[in-house]
């Protein structure tokens, strides 16, 4: 591993990392030098320690000016970053990471603002207004990261970069991470870095050989019974469901909370309060099932998940790559498995041939063969809301200790995640031990106050 300053360092140790992926081990040594990067690096692969641990080592804490701005193509991944940042650099005291996305009211962030930021991470859209009208100062950065500049030139934001990128220093490091290499990938390193090293993950790493592929097709013209069918053949603790169009994730979201199954959905109409409660209940192991578009989907931070389903197939063989990307990550084994129908074999050849392997068929067997188990609907965590956050000076260690200290009592193998937001906190809690938390710290107080409660279905 890399030679990092002593406060990384204990932070990767405290965290558990004992190896680096490919990409950290092929990027780290190259950022460290401050030399610009265009890297290939898929859903998954850690590109994210990859860069923040440089911009971390680099800062200059007594200078809360902005040093390092990351651009992102949705404000998921944007959370995501940020939570990464601050995880990575919480032994680093005043360390400000903001971020610049949608659904986060501007005054907010504007107010943030006025308190200086070392780092900041943000959308194209969000990140620009701020700049046309004097809120942010980028005469200081240092490092500039694009972050899935694929996607962002996918999605039409190549102006908006442009002109972001014309409000920075000459003299800066410019990173750029990207799935594919797209000829536009091409063209922004070449009027935007100078002379990057260029690295790469090989085809065989990409596709993560950890993972099981099936391909089941669809006998009925009713491919939710073929999804019932696959889910009871390929039982898992944690699932996501990708679909093309936000209509069928609403109507396969229905179906599986008809069937009993604990499930989110994720498309791309739903307020940011509303995505963040569907992706902590997920992440939490409270809901089994997330079902969702790529759009929405793109950059989500969820550590594991055990069955990847492409309800719908993509369209193009890297979106493919996405989203069983989701799966067998961190050396572990996944699943994934596609439905398609008889007129759509073409595209699964293409995949095979592409990718280089050759997909499982196998027989789903005869309707509710193995059946949908108590133990698959059943929850392995339920979540309890406070209502209280960041802003009001709230703490992972707050809400531990309230949970585990009297009168609640719980042993920390009770205690799930937690996650906190602005004004809002979320804690996973053993599901028999949920009644019993809530009647117990509605009348208790936690850092001195008490707040309001609510267990979140």
């Amino acid at each position: 591993m890399p030679t990092l300053i002593p406060a990384l360092q204990k932070v990767l140790d405290e965290l558990g990392f004992k190896e680096l992926t490919p990409i950290q081990q092929s990027s780290l040594p190259i950022l460290l030098e401050s030399k610009d990067l265009i890297g290939q690096s898929p859903t998954g692969s850690g590109k994210t320690a990859a860069y923040a641990l440089p911009i971390l080592q680099k800062l200059n804490l007594e200078q809360r000016q902005i040093q390092a701005l990351v651009i992102c193509p949705t404000r998921e991944l944007g959370v995501q970053v940020v939570r990464e940042f601050r995880k990575f650099g919480r032994g680093f005291a005043g360390l400000h990471v903001l971020p610049l996305v949608g659904g986060i009211p501007s005054r907010h962030q504007i107010e943030s603002l006025s308190q200086g930021a070392h780092i900041i991470v943000g959308t194209p859209g969000r990140i620009l207004d701020f700049t046309e009208k004097g809120r942010i100062d980028l005469s200081t950065l240092k490092t500039l990261v694009l972050d899935e500049a694929d996607k962002m030139l996918e999605m039409g934001f190549i102006e908006e970069i442009d002109q972001i990128i014309r409000s920075t220093p000459a003299q800066r490091q410019t990173v750029l991470f990207s799935a594919t290499f797209p000829p536009g990938i091409e063209d922004l390193s070449r009027r935007y870095q100078k002379s990057p090293v260029k690295i790469g993950l090989t085809e065989s790493e990409v596709t993560q050989p950890s993972i099981q592929q099936f391909v089941y097709k669809s006998e009925n013209e009713n491919k939710i019974e073929t999804l019932m069918r696959v889910i009871q053949q390929h039982p898992g603790r944690s699932v996501m469901i990708f679909c093309n169009q936000k209509v069928t994730v609403a109507e396969v979201g229905e179906k599986l909370i008809a069937e009993g199954a604990r499930c989110g959905v994720l498309h791309g109409d739903l307020e940011q309060r509303d995505r963040d409660r569907m992706m902590t209940l997920f992440r939490n192991g409270s809901y089994r099932f997330l079902v969702a578009t790529d759009l929405a989907a793109r950059g989500l931070d969820v550590d594991s998940v055990d069955l990847v389903i492409n309800y719908d197939l993509p369209a193009q063989v890297e979106m493919y790559i996405h989203r069983i990307g989701r799966t067998g990550r961190a050396g572990k084994s996944g699943t994934a498995a596609s439905i398609y129908w008889a007129q759509e074999e073409t595209r699964i050849l293409e995949f095979e041939k592409h990718l280089g392997v050759s997909f499982d068929r196998k027989n789903l067997g005869f309707k509710n063969q193995y059946g949908l188990s108590g133990s698959f609907q059943t929850a392995e965590m339920e979540t309890l809301c406070i209502f209280a956050g960041r802003k009001d000076k709230l703490r992972p260690g707050d809400i531990l200790g309230a949970l585990t200290g009297k009168p609640v009592g719980l042993q920390a193998n009770e205690v799930g995640k937690i996650e906190i937001y602005d004004k809002i906190s979320y804690v996973a809690i053993a599901p028999e031990k949920i009644k019993n938390v809530f009647n117990q710290l509605r009348d208790a107080k936690i850092k001195g106050r008490k707040y309001q409660l609510k267990v979140v279905k």
